[in-house]
């Protein structure tokens, strides 16, 4: 009797959930928390992997110009995936589309922690990027819908918290899986909390589907997406070992040939088919546009040279991957601190201020970080990152309040859906772009320390002689094989040095990309918050 009992009630609580759910004052907080849940996983696997990459590397046999795609792939199927989100929520209702990109990331996650090689991982990587752009607009849309205009800055920068302890958290566990278990377990630590992030959307998200449905664009969609994969494919390929001619290759030029036409061809199908995959038109909104336009500028700069650091710290200073990790703690706690601060103050005052000083601060922490050596001290890299936490905090919030303002409900899944793509595209083509510039860099760098070698000068011999005594001393062996070690460690230290400086470079234009954000930022236009929320709410 008992257990019928219970299941009659269970039956009857269920049935009761949704309507008391979305009743319920709470309501919204409790949709907030639950779409942190797959920003957080989303954001974390951007991330997590930085620190992986040496593992990866060394587990692989690859290079840099290789390696990179497990960041690019991931970047850009979720840019692709991303405004075609808008329409799939549309059709088969916002938490059916959200539950299927936390399903598909979970088991893209799954996949990942059984790759044998690099090509399967890259694969994997685009299966779990299919189902993060699926979660974060959907989950943006549904935020900015469940909340009115004037608390919205307020949700979003919670939202972003999600983001921020991605950005800590990440680098953090996935170095101490790294170092005491292996690179496979930053990809297996997602299967439980996508579990658990589905079976919350079951219990908490009510269902919401639009009246009119669209067509799907499908001519968009494949012109789109041989756009982006034919043009980040060259990015990539410019500076890679088996591309032997360079820039101008026959390979290259072919992918700038369908690069052209997949562009050519989106816009001419955007601008003429009744249900654009993406709207355009949005484009034309004054705010909404230029903030675009401000996160193309960001994604090529900040997302762009995130692989950098760890990089730097794990194969230059010898940092191990929890350790590489744990210097990236205080910027995500500061992003995490700052990101709602800077969304009641988007709310309450002006939102330029707080984006344009996070601007600053980015752009100034890059410049910092330009600076490094083989020699820098850990206070060194720490002062340029708290810098960047803080810049970071006061970015997003801000510019997601100015951008949807004035857009209505309806459109809001296409809005946030293009809000992503523009950040996630210029995130893809900064990877790529800087990617080259290192490999470039660091060529240039070395042929100079080269040429700067004399191996007949006083010092060289001396320097030589010193590393040969105690190489002998310390490994043993004759004095030729002593002479030909200590040769090896001194061009050992002078392509570290080399690839050092390469890095520093790359910040230096990592730096002055971000910095350009401030102009358009300048633009934007604001308007009374009351006058805004009237607008929305009659569209």
């Amino acid at each position: 009797m008992s257990v019928f009992r219970f299941h009659g009630f269970r039956a009857h609580a269920l049935r009761q959930l949704p309507s008391l759910h979305h009743e319920h004052a709470s309501y919204q907080w409790w949709v907030l928390a639950n779409v942190m849940i797959g920003t957080f996983m989303a954001v974390l696997d951007a991330t997590i992997v930085n620190v992986a990459l040496p593992k990866i590397m060394a587990a692989f046999g690859v290079s840099v110009d290789k390696v990179e795609w497990v960041l690019t792939a991931y970047l850009l199927v979720f840019a692709v995936m991303l405004p075609t989100s808008g329409w799939v929520a549309d059709h088969f209702g916002y938490k059916r589309t959200y539950l299927l990109g936390l399903f598909v990331f979970t088991f893209g996650s799954f996949l990942c922690g059984l790759s044998w090689d690099e090509d399967a991982l890259i694969v994997f990587r685009i299966i779990q990027g299919m189902g993060a752009g699926f979660m974060m607009p959907v989950g943006m849309a549904i935020i900015t819908r469940e909340f009115p205009p004037e608390r919205r800055g307020t949700a979003l920068g919670f939202w972003a918290i999600a983001a921020a302890a991605s950005v800590s958290l990440g680098p953090l566990a996935g170095g101490y899986l790294v170092d005491h278990f292996t690179w496979q377990t930053i990809f297996d630590v997602n299967v439980p909390v996508g579990i658990l992030g589905m079976f919350a959307t079951i219990v908490i998200q009510r269902e919401y589907r639009t009246e009119h449905v669209r067509s799907f664009d499908a001519g968009g969609f494949i012109s789109v997406t041989v756009f982006l994969t034919s043009l980040l494919l060259a990015l990539t390929s410019g500076n890679a070992a088996w591309n032997t001619g360079g820039w101008t290759s026959q390979f290259m030029i072919v992918c700038y040939i369908f690069a052209s036409m997949g562009a050519l061809a989106f816009f001419i199908i955007e601008l003429t088919v009744e249900y654009p995959l993406i709207d355009l038109g949005l484009l034309k909104n004054f705010n909404f546009g230029l903030t675009n336009l401000v996160l193309f500028i960001f994604g090529l700069g900040m997302f762009g040279s995130t692989f950098l650091l760890p990089l730097y710290l794990q194969n230059s200073l010898g940092y191990t991957a929890y350790e590489a990790g744990l210097m990236f703690l205080p910027m995500g706690i500061l992003q995490g601190i700052l990101a709602p601060i800077a969304g009641y103050l988007s709310d309450k005052q002006n939102p330029k201020i707080p984006a344009l000083v996070g601007i600053v601060l980015l752009a100034a922490s890059l410049y910092m970080n330009s600076f490094i050596s083989v020699f820098s001290e850990r206070d060194q890299i720490m002062i340029a990152l708290y810098v960047r936490g803080i810049g970071m905090g006061l970015i997003f919030t801000p510019l997601s309040t100015l951008a949807l303002l004035d857009i209505p409900r309806r459109k809001m899944a296409q809005a946030s859906g293009l809000f992503n793509v523009i950040r996630q595209v210029g995130g893809s083509f900064g990877v790529a772009i800087l990617g080259a510039m290192l490999t470039r860099r660091t060529i240039h760098h070395a042929a100079i320390y080269g040429q700067a070698i004399d191996e007949y000068s006083p010092p060289f011999h001396a320097a030589v002689a010193k590393i040969q005594f105690f190489a002998q001393h310390s490994v043993g062996g004759t004095s030729a094989e002593s002479l030909a070690r200590a040769k090896a460690l001194m061009m050992a230290h002078m392509s570290n040095q080399a690839f050092v400086s390469a890095i520093g470079d790359d910040f230096f234009i990592a730096g002055a990309i971000t910095i350009a954000c401030v102009v358009p930022i300048l633009f934007l236009r604001v308007r009374k918050r009351n006058a805004g929320a009237k607008a929305v709410a009659m569209e």
